[in-house]
């Protein structure tokens, strides 16, 4: 990965293209795909002259042009990102009187990418914006943090009305951080009967991950559900991250149901076996 990241960018350094000539590719051409091209290549490039344009971008009146500054800078240098103090401090500054959807959906993904804790206030800022593609970024951009404002904004919005912000919010307490405290574990809990079938699965997983036994009966009622689920992994993740006996009965009918898919269950019913007793994960106080 590393070899072929250093490839693209010396396949970016040696075009002959100049940035102004990629910006307006990123700007005008009216297939996404070669668009989004241009957009890769100056993050590639990652060079003084890319950050000098994209921040330009960012003070344009035009809505289309400060949202490719937001694009070329959350990830400006890939691998290794460049200037990421003075974009942070650019989308910040973007970010503060933005009105526009598709410019701060695109400041807090960037924001995300380049993952500063001096970014949390001005995404907390935003998680009652009424658009639910601006609450899914800035679940985005806080996802991974473990500073207190980071976890309990992600709390709140795991309780969000839109499915997608509740699966990503639940997602990033469950998996992405490892603190386990009562009201992370509480958020998670709330979201064992979510109606969304996805944010159900993260919610188990974050709990299996803390060894919580009030995941138990919701667990077997999702592994009874089998196949039917859109995304099993995640049930068959929180079954290996809690291994308990009392699992068994279900995985062993579902794994003689599956025929040539029975692997699928190898791993789950292998560390249940070994487990003697349930796993000491009470509730916390």
């Amino acid at each position: 990965m590393e070899c072929e990241l250093a490839a693209r960018t010396r396949e970016a350094l040696a075009d002959p293209r100049a940035t102004h000539e990629f910006i307006t590719i990123a700007l005008t051409e009216p297939d996404e795909e070669a668009a989004w091209a241009a957009v890769v290549m100056l993050r590639f490039r990652g060079t003084r002259e890319v950050f000098d344009a994209a921040r330009q971008l960012c003070a344009s009146a035009c809505a289309q042009e400060r949202t490719l500054g937001a694009n070329i800078l959350g990830q400006l240098g890939i691998p290794t990102r460049s200037f990421p103090g003075p974009a942070i401090a650019v989308l910040r500054r973007l970010l503060e009187h933005e009105t526009d959807e598709e410019v701060l959906d695109a400041g807090c993904i960037a924001l995300g990418h380049i993952h500063d804790p001096a970014a949390i206030p001005v995404l907390v800022r935003l998680k009652g914006h009424p658009s639910a593609r601006v609450r899914y970024a800035v679940v985005f951009g806080l996802c991974g943090f473990s500073e207190p404002l980071a976890v309990k904004t992600l709390i709140e919005l795991s309780a969000d009305p839109n499915a997608n912000v509740r699966d990503w919010a639940t997602f990033g307490l469950g998996s992405q951080i490892d603190d386990d405290t009562p009201a992370i574990r509480a958020a998670l809990v709330a979201r064992l009967a979510d109606v969304d079938e996805v944010t159900r699965g993260e919610a188990l997983v974050g709990l299996a991950r803390r060894k919580d036994e009030r995941i138990l009966e919701p667990l077997i009622e999702e592994l009874a559900r089998h196949p039917q689920g859109e995304r099993w992994d995640l049930v068959l993740e929180a079954a290996e991250e809690f291994p308990d006996a009392r699992l068994l009965p279900v995985l062993t009918r579902l794994r003689h149901a599956a025929g040539t898919e029975e692997t699928l269950f190898d791993e789950a019913i292998q560390r249940c076996s070994q487990a003697d007793r349930p796993p000491n994960g009470r509730p916390q106080a």
